[in-house]
């Protein structure tokens, strides 16, 4: 088992996992009207449990539920928001080679977390299912706000996207405190926009959205720690930095040096789940702005996007150079991203995405003895 008591672990995950084919079949009877909810919620808590026996026979020390119960990372949650609704209209999210199927979030009055949020449900099943720790996913307010096309904000509830700030920290503050009061311990901000802000094509595309992209990254900082503020002490909130992960693609490339030194060293979270599967992650020197203390790095090592299982040496190998830069001991391993961040997934096997899981405990355990 890792060697630390606390999250993140020695070996972790992101979060999502490939959809059996099960659930994939009873979402589109879903869709197509040919089964009921109910019916729908008896296939997802019979997978989940199934999942939740392979994560722990794999030998982790957390688990998720896979987010089994959402179709989409992000827009599950926050079409979950008060004053928010997903539309199925605008621009395509394009990644290298394939697009997204059309969805634009759209503020329609006073953001907030609702006491009867589904996702507060979906963690109490989670959590009274499993012996291991259980960790939920939602992502981060950043996200939010980045995407937001200037239209998309109603004159009547808002001035304009920057005017929504004060409101979103406090709806994030009332889900941290909800997810703690449902015994949330353990809790993950996924984030692409970090990563974008390392990416000069996903910067000139913020700037022609009418963003002002020289300032984002002290606003974001503002925003996500106005969302810690009140963050208990016996909980632990990391945040993955993702570069997109849709069908094996992705969207942005570019190494961290640009937001290191801020998202390192001035965010109060307290782990960060990196990714450094390819090239495009660049090298490992923006480690030197991690704070020495609790603050963890999981080095992201493992690619998600292929069922090609890596090789135990160059992990290793790897894992001394991040050393070089960040104390080992506030360093973990994980795959990079999620096995399927939407309910499509990624471009492998199930018994592939095992196998790596598998491959991320044996080899945290040579690495931490």
């Amino acid at each position: 088992m890792p060697t630390t008591t606390l999250p993140p672990f020695r070996a972790d995950v992101v979060g999502s996992l490939l959809r059996p084919a099960a659930l994939k079949a009873a979402r589109a009877d879903r869709a197509a009207g040919k089964i009921t909810a109910a019916q729908l919620t008896v296939v997802e808590d019979r997978e989940i449990d199934h999942i939740l026996k392979q994560q722990e026979a794999v030998g982790l020390a957390l688990a998720t539920d896979g987010e089994f119960r959402r179709s989409w990372w992000h827009y599950d949650f926050f079409g979950g928001l008060s004053g928010v609704v997903i539309r199925e209209q605008g621009a395509h999210i394009q990644f290298k080679g394939v697009a997204t199927r059309p969805r634009e979030l759209h503020v329609t009055g006073k953001i907030g977390f609702p006491a009867d949020h589904p996702m507060l449900a979906h963690f109490k099943y989670l959590k009274t299912h499993t012996r291991l720790m259980p960790k939920m996913t939602i992502p981060s307010p950043t996200v939010m706000h980045f995407r937001l096309e200037p239209h998309a904000v109603a004159t009547s509830a808002y001035l304009n996207r920057d005017a929504l700030f004060d409101d979103l920290a406090a709806a994030y503050r009332a889900a941290v405190a909800a997810f703690y009061a449902a015994g949330c311990r353990y809790l993950q901000f996924d984030d692409t926009v970090w990563a974008y802000l390392c990416s000069p094509d996903q910067l000139a595309q913020a700037t022609a959205r009418g963003l002002d992209a020289s300032h984002l990254q002290s606003r974001y900082a503002d925003l996500i720690n106005a969302c810690l503020r009140d963050k208990p002490a016996d909980m632990t909130i990391t945040t993955h930095v993702c570069r997109g992960n849709f069908r094996s693609t992705w969207i942005s490339e570019g190494g961290y040096e640009p937001v290191a030194e801020i998202m390192l060293g001035q965010l109060n979270y307290d782990g960060y789940f990196l990714e450094y599967d390819s090239d495009r992650a660049g090298g490992f020197e923006p480690l030197r702005f991690l704070p020495k203390g609790r603050k963890r790095v999981v080095v992201g090592l493992v690619t998600s996007k292929s069922g090609t299982l890596e090789k135990a040496d160059d992990i290793r190998r790897r894992m001394d150079e991040a050393a070089k830069f960040a104390p080992l001991d506030q360093l973990c391993l994980s795959p990079q991203c999620g096995f399927a961040s939407t309910e499509d997934g990624n471009a492998l096997s199930e018994a592939e995405q095992w196998a790596k899981l598998r491959f991320v405990v044996e080899q945290s355990q040579q690495i931490w003895p």
